[in-house]
């Protein structure tokens, strides 16, 4: 067998299991990256709705308690 292409298969079969693992690590960091943004947007809409206070519901009279339902 000629050392040159022993070498050769050793270099790629090294190549493909180093890219498997960077790739699992890469997916890893992507996951906890999404999980942080998820959660800051979480926080971020609590604390706008906690600051914009809930408008009042017409209960009473005639503007905003009738739905016209004809189209």
């Amino acid at each position: 067998m000629d050392v040159a292409l022993a070498n050769s298969i050793v270099n790629t079969a090294t190549a493909l299991a180093s890219a498997k693992t960077s790739d699992a690590l890469n997916m890893v960091v992507l996951k906890k990256a999404l999980d942080i943004q998820a959660v800051s947007a979480a926080t971020m809409l609590n604390a706008m709705q906690q600051s914009m206070p809930q408008p009042a519901l017409a209960s009473s009279g005639t503007l905003g308690t009738q739905v016209n339902t004809f189209a």
